[in-house]
Formats: structure tokens, sequence, C-alpha cells
């Protein structure tokens, strides 16, 4: 079986195929005994309404400079589900996959379960990952935490980035129910890290409870922005890091990150103080540290196209990231006219997510997403119009035709803004490549 064949053979495994979520360990858990998956390499677990890619990224890209051998494990993807399963920080072959995936269906058949799409690829990931004998290995949680198929194997490591409303009909409609399903991935004596500012009382009992090692922003690190600090003769703009280690205050210069936006230090000063939680285990100098953190990229995450007119790809889809996305624009200096290409998927708040954006965009390009769970381009037009956001809208068939037809209105000097969803930048990005090659 071919790659593709494998990835429309799990999608049929559950009645709303890919899109499909069911929460529980049970099914995964059955498997998994079944595989005889064990951990012999520390594991750190990332969980958060946002700012858990930007995580992984740093953690793997810092550890990889360090000499380890790194997997790492994420979603979505954005144009090839490789992308979600990486060792040495390239997606893994087709075949790799495919193996992992083989060995994962015969144990399902013998356990008489059925996985969904994100179980199934969550064991293969760490069948790939034990098969390379990785030193490290670093799982994204996909939703929630406590119920999350990934949160069947314990993290040496877990960190909560920001918590916001998000998945609600799952999760909760308030962030004291989300903040606790966002704590089931710590552990018992274990370092359990929590990055955003105000973290829910959920979350710090939840902690307290079963005895976690509990580490929070503010408190046990964080980090000073904007330091001019003099470097090889020149005065450099910088940021400062810190955490307590033990009896000790650790306090480290740093450039900024690669990836862009303030709110990057919240995710970059986590992803180091898990690290030295670590540091016994995996060591790394500031050899490796530094260049980690400026030279990770990621797809999507506030990513913005050289050239003209300019180009900001980013896959916020709730009011937080959105609100995050808003400002960063903002950052970005003048540009004539603003055209924003949105699709977005129904279970989310659209009307949330699309507010801080209101009178900051002069033409919309609104997209249909495909699947069940997809929101046609007529409804995003109502919603922009119902709620105010002011600009002209249009409809169209797919993102990667409303990216087009914004590049076709858009001068040089003017601004196109991709958002809303991994499918929306996905098209925008396939949009892309078509014209490249």
């Amino acid at each position: 079986m071919l790659l593709t064949d494998w990835l429309a053979h799990i999608e049929g495994l559950h009645p709303r195929g890919q899109a499909g979520i069911e929460l529980g360990l049970d099914r995964i858990r059955r498997v998994k005994d079944a595989l005889g998956q064990t951990q012999r390499c520390p594991v750190i677990v990332v969980g958060g309404t946002n700012g858990k890619g930007s995580t992984c990224a740093y953690l793997e890209n810092i550890l990889l400079r360090g000499g380890y051998r790194v997997g790492c494990y994420t979603s979505p993807h954005l144009l090839a589900y490789n992308e979600r399963v990486r060792l040495a920080g390239r997606p893994v072959a087709d075949d790799t996959l495919c193996e992992a995936f083989a060995k994962v269906e015969a144990a399902r058949r013998d356990s008489g379960v059925a996985l969904t799409y994100f179980e199934f690829g969550t064991l293969a990931a760490w069948e790939v990952f034990a098969a390379a004998e990785v030193d490290a290995a670093i799982l994204e949680v996909g939703l929630g935490g406590r119920l999350d198929a990934v949160n069947v194997y314990d993290a040496d490591a877990a960190i909560v980035t920001a918590i916001d409303l998000d998945h609600t009909d799952w999760l909760g409609s308030d962030r004291e129910a989300i903040g606790f399903e966002k704590a089931g991935i710590y552990r018992p004596g274990r370092p359990a890290f929590c990055a955003d500012p105000r973290p829910p009382r959920s979350l710090l009992d939840h902690g307290a409870s079963i005895g976690a090692d509990l580490r929070l922003i503010g408190r046990d690190f964080g980090f000073e922005r904007d330091l001019a600090l003099a470097q090889g003769g020149e005065s450099r703009l910088q940021w400062r890091w810190w955490c307590r280690s033990g009896d000790r205050l650790l306090k480290r210069a740093l450039a900024y990150p690669g990836l862009r936006g303030p709110t990057q230090l919240y995710n970059a000063g986590v992803a180091l103080a898990a690290l030295e939680a670590l540091a016994d285990r995996l060591p790394v100098t500031m050899q490796a540290i530094r260049p980690g953190l400026m030279e990770t990229e990621l797809p999507g995450r506030f990513q913005v196209v050289p050239g003209k007119p300019a180009i900001v790809l980013d896959v916020g889809h709730n009011p937080q990231a959105v609100r995050v996305l808003a400002d960063n624009l903002g950052s970005m200096g003048f540009f004539d006219r603003n055209h924003a290409v949105v699709g977005m998927l129904a279970d989310k708040d659209i009307a949330g997510a699309l507010a801080p954006l209101r009178g900051k965009v002069d033409a919309w390009y609104a997209a249909s997403l495909d699947g069940p769970r997809g929101t046609p381009a007529e409804h995003l037009a109502e919603i922009i119009a119902r709620e105010g956001l002011g600009g002209k809208v249009s409809c169209h068939a797919s993102p990667a035709e409303a990216f087009e037809a914004a590049r076709g209105r858009a001068g040089e000097s003017d601004r196109i803004l991709a958002f809303g969803s991994f499918y929306t930048v996905a098209g925008a990005l396939q949009a892309m490549r078509n014209r490249s090659e």
C-alpha cells in the first residue's frame, strides 16, 4: 500500500473520517499495549490553545543543534501528512510511515479496536521514533490534553502554553473547564509548566492535587524584553530569559527568536525552562540554544513571504490567536490596502475570531472549506457583514481561488493576509507553489 492508500484507510476507520473526533484513551491504550510500546527516552508533551507548534519547533531545533536524535510529532499538516512526523528536523519518508502504519494496523486488528485518524497516526509516529532510537520525543497534543491520544504516553516534562476558548464542544465553555483538560498531561512528581500569565485555577488545583512539580511563568521562569545590551562593541536589542533552578537564578541574554511576534517570547521561554528541567538527561549549551532559537522557522505562524505585495500567512483560528495576529500586523508598517483571505471551520467562534480585524481590512476574500466541518464562503460573508467588520466581500470556492483573486487585485504597496485555518494557509501555499512551477 502507498501512503495515499494508508491515509484513505485510516480515514475510513471512523464514521466521520479525518475530521472524526472521539476523545478517550481506552482504544489507543489497548493497541499501544499490543504493540509493546515502551518509553526509553525523555518525552516532552506540549499542550495549550495557541503556541503549541512554535514551542515544539523551538524544543526540536535546540535539541537538534545539541547533537541529539529528535523525533517530533505535531498536527495538523499543511501540504503533506509527512510533516506531522519528523526525524532530525525533516519529515519522514513515505516508506517509513507505511511500515509504521502496517504495524499499527496489525495490532489494531488483533485488538479489535476502531481507532480514530489521530489515534492511528499517534501510534505510528511512536513506532517511527522507536525504530530510529531517538534520544528525545516531542509530542504535540491534538485536542485538549486529558483525553487526547498523545496523553497515553507519560511526559517527563509537560508544557501548557496559552489557554483560551477553542473546541468548546469537547473541552467546555470557559477557561476553567478548558484549563482542567489541558492540565491532564501533567504527571505526579514531574516538571509541569504553564506559560499562560493568567493560569486558570483549575489548572493550578489539578497540578497541586496530583503532586506535579508545577512551574509558572512570572514566578518560576520568565523573560524581560527589549534590552539594549552591549555585544561585540555594539548595542543590540535583545531579551533576557530567567529561570529558578534549585537555589540558583539563571539569566541568559539572547537574540530574538526566529518566529515573529512578541508572544513568541512566552513560547521560547517555556521551551528553555523545560530543557533546563531536563538538563540532567538532555543537557544543551548556549552554542545550541542561541542558533536553535534564532533559526527556528515554522510555516504558517505569522509567516511573511518576501516580495510585493506583502504576503502574511497565519493559521490563527480563534479569538486569542487573531488578537495576536492583529497586533503583529500593526507592527509591520503602512500598506495602501489590506486584503484578507479567510476560510474557517464551522465549530470555531468565527465572529469572535474575526472581530480583532474590524476596520483593518479593505477587501475580504471568503473561501469555502471542504469537509463536514467546513464553513461555506457565503456564511463567512454574512458574518463579516453582520458584525460590521468593514471592507468589501467576495466569495470563492476554495482558499486557493480566494488567494489568487487577492493577488490579482492587490497592488505592490498592498498587503495580503491568509488566515483562519490550516486549510486556508495550505491553499495559499499551494497556489504560490503552482505559480512557481
